[in-house]
């Protein structure tokens, strides 16, 4: 049961209140550096969709299993690095990426041909830059090298004479003879790592074009056209690094990507670096295993279509299938690794994908349609509470206008932290959620009228009405926001914008009704000035003479009246 009215400090909760306000809107306005809007999705803003076509390497069509695995991974990918609000689904053999907003180039870039694999280093053999005149010369490229063994502190590194994402850079008044003559050598060197003798059973004639192909390749980063050779696993293949400093002759593949089970980023504090810590599968953590016991103080390329994105070389063998990849790592270099190995493999290729710009699907038109509609709704629920309960109703419009000011600024920084979008369908979740907390000030309301017909004032009734109001608020929240959870975790699409906000704004009211609404009617309850303790400008009135009457008809206690006989 709930402490008396007397014990109650309504100015503590309100004051409470005001510091989530301001420390709320101080993250709203003085952190991140979007605007303090909330972010909104595709079918209130427009955005970009990215079609990817799959190909089966012998040209049949794609397995429907492998199309769901490829969708599922390329939506981890996207949900790995924080795009939020995309939609990743299947339309025949393509995959089909929506993202909101201007994420469409990121989101292009996550669904490009991902297709990983690791190949033993035959040569490798540094590329002298073109120079950059306008460019300040880029620092070295990070070194990699796994452990002696799992757990062990890691060894010196060596270089892994593999970069971070490819470099371009303006350039000031190129020759153009010369631009000609890299042009038509890269033209060769693309032609010669895709040529028959390549890609021949004959051994022989694999081991010559591939030496010539070596030669040839320049891995000049002016050339838009990216660099692809042959990417059959059981080939060999030229390839450069993904900074275009090194190049590589790369046996056939000996262990693809999807052995790999889990890649993170740390920071090794006992060495003062991050490393990159990677986890095979049983049957790649057997493999890799074999491969790094024959190959000490050799390199394995990371090959990433055709790119090697890190080759470390092996200090010894590395049993267990734990591995950690060592050197002089940023932590952004770090991280971006460890993203390739961890969400980088495909079970399929696909076609270079174009972002296509699509216009709202709803628009504009149809937030201002939702916006009415909400303001409707709140117009209707002032009217019924001023007419209703008059004084108390003003306190309903002063809670249900801060509950709309703590959402909102939860809905700004939701966008920015994990990137959540409101939709048409979460718009109409907050709708919803008004008559949740109006029906929250109406039970409490209703039960301090029931406290007051049975003949008591309006300041002790107020302790009464809410000790056995809040269960019953309590209670109906409780089951409205286990109904926005199910509906989250069962549903797919809008539909879980609905539900998040459905659910968020039932958590809200609980704040506002115990932090502000029950403070304020206590405050009220025990104001001096008669305009306020009038019961008629409470909507009381009625019910406080009714109060009346039945204490006036109650039987003195006391001595009981008997009549003689």
């Amino acid at each position: 049961m709930a402490a008396p009215a007397g014990h109650l400090r309504p100015g503590r909760y309100l004051a409470f209140f005001a510091l989530i306000l301001v420390a709320l809107y101080a993250l709203v306005f003085f952190t991140g550096s979007g605007k303090p809007t909330p972010k909104l999705g595709i079918d209130l803003q427009g955005g970009t969709r990215v079609t990817l076509t799959a190909r089966n390497p012998d040209g049949g069509d794609p397995p429907r299993e492998s199309l769901e695995q490829a969708r599922s991974i390329i939506e981890r990918r996207v949900n790995g690095i924080g795009v939020s609000g995309t939609e990743v689904v299947l339309d025949g053999s393509n995959v089909v990426i929506t993202v909101p907003g201007e994420q469409g180039d990121q989101a292009k870039a996550l669904g490009k041909t991902a297709k990983l694999g690791f190949r033993k280093v035959v040569t490798s053999q540094p590329v002298t830059p073109v120079p950059q005149p306008s460019t300040p010369p880029a620092s070295g490229t990070p070194s990699s090298a796994p452990p002696a063994s799992p757990g062990a502190s890691a060894p010196p590194s060596s270089p892994a004479n593999g970069g971070g994402g490819a470099v371009g850079a303006p350039q000031q008044q190129p020759d153009e003879n010369a631009d000609e003559k890299t042009k038509r050598e890269i033209e060769e060197a693309r032609n010669l790592r895709q040529n028959p003798d390549l890609l021949s059973t004959d051994q022989a004639k694999q081991a010559a074009a591939a030496e010539k192909a070596f030669a040839a390749l320049n891995c000049d980063p002016k050339v838009s056209d990216p660099l692809v050779g042959n990417d059959l696993t059981d080939k060999p293949l030229v390839a450069c690094g993904d900074k275009n400093t090194m190049k590589y002759l790369l046996e056939p593949e000996f262990l693809p990507g999807t052995q790999i089970s889990d890649a993170s980023s740390a920071y090794d504090t006992q060495n003062s670096q991050w490393v990159v810590n990677l986890n095979f599968k049983s049957e790649g953590s057997q493999i890799w295993g074999d491969f790094t016991s024959k190959n000490t103080q050799k390199q394995a390329a990371f090959v990433l279509d055709t790119q090697v994105v890190s080759a470390p070389t092996i200090q010894s063998a590395i049993l267990g299938g734990q591995t950690q990849i060592t050197g002089r790592f940023s932590q952004t270099e770090a991280k971006d690794l460890a993203d390739v190995l961890k969400y980088g493999s495909l079970p399929l290729s696909f076609e270079s994908s174009d972002a296509t710009t699509v216009s709202a699907t709803l628009g504009l038109a149809s937030l201002q349609a939702g916006l009415i509609a909400g303001g409707i709704g709140l117009l209707a629920v002032f009217i019924y509470c001023m007419f209703y309960y008059r004084l108390l109703g003003l306190l309903t419009i002063l809670s249900l206008g801060l509950s709309f000011a703590i959402v909102y600024g939860v809905l700004v920084l939701l966008g920015r932290w994990i990137g959540y979008t409101l939709d048409l369908a979460g718009v109409a979740g907050l709708i919803i959620a008004i008559g949740i907390t109006a029906d929250s000030f109406v039970i409490y309301f209703e039960r301090l009228k029931d406290e007051i017909r049975e003949g008591r004032t309006f300041r002790s009734a107020v302790p009464r009405g809410w000790s056995r109001a809040q269960r019953t608020i309590l209670a109906a929240d409780a089951v409205s926001f286990l109904a926005a959870a199910v509906l989250y975790l069962l549903a797919v699409g809008d539909v879980k914008g609905f539900a998040f906000t459905l659910g968020m704004s039932t958590v809200l009211d609980l704040v506002v009704v115990y932090l502000v609404t029950h403070p304020l009617v206590a405050m009220v309850s025990r104001s001096k000035s008669k305009f306020l303790s009038n019961p008629k400008n409470l909507g009381l009135g009625a019910v406080q003479q009714l109060g009346s009457e039945r204490k006036a008809a109650r039987p003195a206690t006391g001595r009981p009246n008997v009549k003689e006989a």
